[in-house]
């Protein structure tokens, strides 16, 4: 029996996808260790013991598993977005397949076939997002970075691996200037101090959306700060405010004002123009999604005479890049603003045959009741599209999906466990489950996307 700050050797035998190496102790403990790899064997630490488990902290690695890899972040421990950073990419491929499978197998649904992980390959520099809260180091200076895993201590990393390199330029001449003008931090303890949030956005011709998030109605100096920043970034096309005066760990307010440049960023994606406002949803790895995007196109396997119904519709983008193998299509989503992109963005493209709306999928109101009475049209010939929150969908949904007939579901998820509960809740509906495909739209973290087909019996 281990006991806390005991010095010990294990050997790890798997890995978790909060980036943890799993190792059992002789006397059966379950024991994790961030940083540890399967097939290492390490001294730890034991920092926390449980009566059925520990936590220990890596001291050394006595013997290095084959899939170990050195990290090329220094930052990635502690801030424990990249879990997978310290192992080769073939192996953290394998675990993110692996944790669909087992996200299944709870669910009751280990018969279900999981594919293998399709990737574009692409490591770093994807994320076409990035929000970083504002710190101050001990020298009175602002900084940007990330909240340590499981903290809101924010650690220093502008250059974070994931994003684009101009992401961290442009956060130390906000800052830089800020600086200058005095402008405070924001202090989550005390609820004082101004700039709490940088949010960038990045498009796949370089321009740039920069929204700063203040604990007030302005910035001081706004149209000479807008002047100077947009002077020496030519790539920012649009320059918000976001207002944020809660108390609250939510990043973003409802209120955005426009200091500069167009109210929308525009992106190009399988081949159609999306205009994308703040507050919108938009996949953050532009290459996997077009990948993810053509699958689901694939296993939907339309024929020219379906109705899409695109659920969770965010601006769009998944029906609209469906709807050339389709006779219309009807979005649905919660953000009045993400609705009034969807509709501009059917207009942009020349898509006459879209219609939106805009609900909350989480109410008991039956949704697709309202879908009938807007189209007038059942669903006998009509394929749902759901790409929920990580939190999935509900159960009344996926009831009145199976009510009504729909013959196709195709489910694209961010969370294998919710993915899987509502699988296993389709399938008591009378659904078939096909394969699972997994897409790596997140390398390096513990996050996977999935895409799977469901048709009634």
């Amino acid at each position: 029996m281990i006991c806390k700050n005991d010095l010990f050797e294990i050997d790890i035998t798997d890995l978790n996808n909060l980036g943890s190496g799993v190792g059992h102790t002789a006397d059966g403990m379950v024991v994790f260790v961030p940083g540890a790899v399967t097939g290492d064997r390490v001294s730890a630490r034991a920092i926390k013991v449980t009566k059925s488990y520990a936590v220990a902290k890596l001291e050394t690695v006595v013997l290095p598993s084959p899939y170990r890899a050195k990290s090329d972040c220094s930052a990635s421990l502690s801030c424990g977005g990249c879990v997978y950073r310290h192992v080769n990419y073939e192996y953290e491929k394998e675990c993110k397949r692996n944790y669909v499978r087992s996200a299944f197998r709870k669910a009751g649904l280990q018969d279900v076939p999981v594919g293998e992980l399709r990737s574009v390959g692409v490591l770093s520099g994807y994320r076409n997002k990035a929000q970083y809260p504002v710190g101050v180091d001990r020298n009175g200076n602002l900084f940007a970075g990330f909240f340590a895993a499981n903290t809101h201590r924010v650690i220093p990393i502008a250059d974070c691996r994931l994003t684009p390199p101009l992401f961290g330029e442009i956060c130390r001449a906000v800052l830089t200037l800020c600086d200058k003008a005095l402008i405070s931090a924001y202090n989550e303890q005390t609820g004082k101090g101004l700039l709490r949030h940088l949010y960038l956005r990045r498009n796949v011709k370089g321009e740039v959306m920069l929204c700063l998030v203040v604990n007030g109605r302005e910035l001081p100096h706004e149209k000479e700060f807008a002047d100077a920043i947009c002077r020496q970034f030519p790539q920012i096309v649009s320059l918000y405010v976001n207002v944020n005066r809660q108390n609250t760990n939510v990043i973003l307010g409802e209120d955005y004002r426009l200091l500069a440049g167009l109210p929308y960023l525009e992106d190009v994606l399988c081949g159609l123009r999306f205009r994308i406002s703040p507050q919108s949803f938009y996949q953050v790895n532009h290459d996997a999604c077009e990948l993810l995007y053509g699958i689901a196109k694939e296993k939907a396997d339309l024929r020219g005479g379906e109705r899409l119904v695109d659920l969770y519709c965010g601006i769009g983008t998944i029906g609209l890049s469906m709807i050339d193998r389709a006779k219309s299509l009807v979005g649905v989503e919660i953000v009045p603003e993400a609705v009034d992109c969807a509709k501009e963005n059917a207009a942009l493209n020349n898509i006459a045959n879209a219609t939106f709306l805009c609900a909350d999928l989480s109410e008991n109101e039956p949704m697709l009741a309202r879908v009938a009475k807007e189209t007038g049209e059942d669903f006998a010939h009509s394929v749902v599209i759901l790409d929920p929150p990580r939190k999935g969908t509900t159960r009344a949904l996926i009831e009145e999906i199976a009510q009504n007939n729909v013959p196709k579901v195709l489910y694209i998820s961010c969370n294998p466990d919710t993915l899987a509960r509502d699988c296993a809740i389709f399938r008591e509906n009378g659904y078939e489950i096909g394969e699972v495909t997994t897409v790596d739209l997140f390398p390096r973290t513990g996050h996977v996307e999935t895409v799977v087909l469901m048709t009634k019996k």
